[in-house]
């Protein structure tokens, strides 16, 4: 009989994540009846990135509004997930990561009595509000979960401390499966964008989570602001963040500046060809800790605490938090020196691009294939 597995998302790295998942179980029409399923949490970027592999959602929730307040999130994208199971038979549920759309579609699978598959399970930073509500949500979601896909040993034995010890499997982490979905037209085509800069002086900044807002976002933008006064010759490249609570302040307090270019949101090939090409990157990103570490770039994570603490063991990143003279001195320390001789030498610590694969064959498992 063939299963119908449900897979939720509702954020652009969400859907990178899980795209490598989707097109691996779609390789099996006659085990598996894929159910896309956006939240559209992130309407116009979780959308635009489903393109570049040629997805298309199966249903839209359309569950993102302005300035919405987590509450208001829950309880529309539960009360919509509702009406999807209620509307079909599902054998399984799949998400992935740590966002509002992963603990709604958890929690209403496990009240309908549907095993859950978590994927990017165990990630801990260990304090519960950094990031926040991020690390609450992955916690919460374990505890509900059927099938923990891990992606580092460090998060197999995250999810053993708390007494998670079966039905945990170390895969890898998806978003390096993802790279290599990228085809090497597109990403010719991406290169184009960097074709009047100097990719030997080119720094990548991306700023959104949640705990960054206000005061830390000013901070931030600060640090930025002085370092491109400081290297007038490098390129300062922004992505800014469609919320108004980061776009308004960035726009404020760069947009003036010569050499700080503020961009839309990049399409996910752009993202790739920026990233591959820096010289530095600073970010508050999680899925950037992950990719960044395969183009050997170093990253000064805009964070207190990290759930990818296997990039910053390898040598690949370091914890900056919103501290001022933290960024400058580490900065400066890698922008001072030539492009070459920033590189970071390393394997990937977050896997070698199989992950989909293994994930798919756990999947036969528990299904008795």
């Amino acid at each position: 009989m063939v299963k119908n597995i449900l897979v939720v998302f509702g954020t652009r790295p969400e859907a990178i994540k899980l795209a490598p998942v989707i097109l691996e179980l779609k390789k099996y029409p006659n085990l598996y009846n894929v159910i896309v399923c956006n939240t559209e949490q992130q309407k116009e970027l979780s959308n635009q990135t489903l393109e570049f592999f040629d997805i298309q959602a199966d249903i839209k929730l359309d569950c993102m509004r302005e300035n919405q307040k987590l509450v208001d999130i829950q309880s529309r994208i539960m009360l919509k997930l509702q009406d999807v199971f209620n509307d079909n038979t599902i054998h399984a549920t799949i998400v992935q990561g740590d966002t509002m759309s992963v603990f709604c579609g958890a929690l209403v699978s496990f009240y309908n009595k549907i095993p859950v598959f978590h994927i990017e399970a165990g990630l801990r930073s260990n304090d519960i509000f950094e990031p926040f509500p991020e690390e609450a949500i992955r916690a919460m979601v374990s505890k509900i979960t059927t099938l923990h896909f891990a992606p580092t040993n460090d998060a197999v034995q995250a999810l053993k401390k708390e007494g998670i010890d079966k039905n945990v499997f170390m895969v890898g982490n998806t978003s390096i499966d993802a790279l290599a979905c990228l085809s090497d037209e597109i990403m010719q085509k991406s290169d184009k964008f960097l074709e009047n800069i100097d990719k030997e002086k080119l720094v990548l900044a991306t700023i959104h989570r949640r705990e960054n807002h206000g005061d830390r976002l000013e901070v931030i933008c600060k640090a930025i602001k002085d370092l491109a006064n400081k290297f007038k010759d490098h390129s300062f490249l922004i992505p800014v963040h469609p919320n108004p609570n980061v776009k308004n302040k960035i726009y404020e307090e760069l947009s003036s500046i010569s050499n700080v270019m503020l961009t839309n949101p990049l399409e996910y090939p752009m993202l790739i060809s920026v990233m591959k090409n820096s010289k530095l990157i600073l970010t508050d990103s999680g899925g950037i800790q992950e990719e960044a570490p395969s183009f050997n770039v170093p990253i000064l994570v805009l964070r207190y605490e990290t759930e990818r603490i296997e990039g910053v063991n390898a040598g690949f990143s370091k914890l900056v938090g919103a501290d001022y003279n933290k960024i400058i001195s580490e900065a400066t320390n890698i922008l001072d020196k030539h492009k070459k001789d920033t590189r970071i030498i390393k394997e990937n610590p977050y896997g070698s691009g199989n992950a989909s694969i293994y994930i798919k064959d756990y999947i036969d498992i528990f299904f008795k294939r």
